[in-house]
């Protein structure tokens, strides 16, 4: 079964091998066609105008933090999360097969990559650094251009996608580096994808307080008594809502009953209410 699936980046970035990860995991029978888009709201708008796209999308990074743009397109959405993906942001430097690291002169990456590579590249200081749109987007520029003496600092998926030699693997400084990420899908697509539900385990919640004394210790309280673990709690400003608050809230759970339970307790206590997917927590080691 073929799968379109939106990417922010080109084909082979990180977004794309999470896809291939998380499907190869969790249903091998899908083949993953990356779709690739330029943004984040350019990929929402892809799939809200095919229903039957799914989507990857970084949510968090335990270097960077959240990505609280990503949390207010999904809390706009009518997208359900389907299932997460931690997966470890390794980079490597890569270039047309007759370079060598002596032969480079200039290497090519995001400049976020190019930070993450510090160390390295303060090892080869006859190596340029050039700011590029996108890792892959590296890579694929210098295969199609054919562009000697250069390098492009990518996945090394990217690298075999687009035929590039890797020099060197896993030249980031930091090798504790994850990014979080999250499947999507429109509700009616979720039974066609034959996820297993019986792992359900995790949801992913967004709600507002009334801006009262004591209310969040409330809702905390009664999580507790229903024994919710709340993994991540993300609170963003309401706009026009001076000191008003939305909290993003992931809870882990061993009874599906019990989530709805507490879920039916706390909600005359809240404001607004959005459950944003009930899913598989990630168990993979990383």
């Amino acid at each position: 079964m073929e799968l379109n699936v939106t990417i922010q980046g080109v084909a082979g970035c990180f977004h794309d091998a999470a896809a291939r990860e998380f499907f190869s995991i969790h249903a091998p029978h899908i083949n993953v066609e990356p779709l690739p888009c330029e943004t984040f709201p350019a990929m929402f708008h892809a799939l809200e105008a095919d229903r039957q796209l799914v989507g990857i999308m970084a949510i968090e990074n335990t270097i960077a933090g959240a990505l609280l743009q990503n949390h207010e397109l999904l809390r706009q959405s009518d997208l359900k999360i389907i299932g997460e993906h931690k997966k470890r942001i390794s980079h490597s430097i890569a270039a047309l097969p007759e370079e060598t690291l002596e032969s480079v002169q200039a290497v090519m990456s995001h400049p976020m990559a190019l930070m993450q590579c510090d160390l390295f590249l303060g090892e080869h200081p006859h190596i340029k650094s050039v700011e590029w749109f996108d890792t892959a987007g590296a890579a694929r520029d210098i295969a199609e251009g054919q562009l000697p003496h250069r390098a492009a600092i990518c996945p090394a998926l990217a690298a075999e996608l687009y035929g590039l030699n890797i020099l060197e693997k896993e030249i980031e400084t930091n090798k504790r580096n994850f990014t979080r990420f999250l499947v999507l899908a429109h509700e009616e697509r979720i039974p066609t994808l034959l996820l297993p539900k019986e792992r359900i385990n995790k949801a992913s919640v967004v709600f507002s307080l009334p801006h009262s004394q004591g209310a969040l210790s409330k809702i905390l309280t009664i999580l507790s008594f229903y024994d919710m673990n709340l993994t991540k709690i993300q609170s963003m400003p309401i706009l026009g809502r001076e000191w008003e608050y939305r909290f993003y809230v992931d809870l882990t759970f061993d009874s599906q009953e019990r989530y709805h339970q507490a879920i039916t307790a706390i909600r005359p206590l809240l404001g607004e209410f959005k459950s944003l997917g009930e899913y598989a927590e990630c168990q993979q080691e990383i």
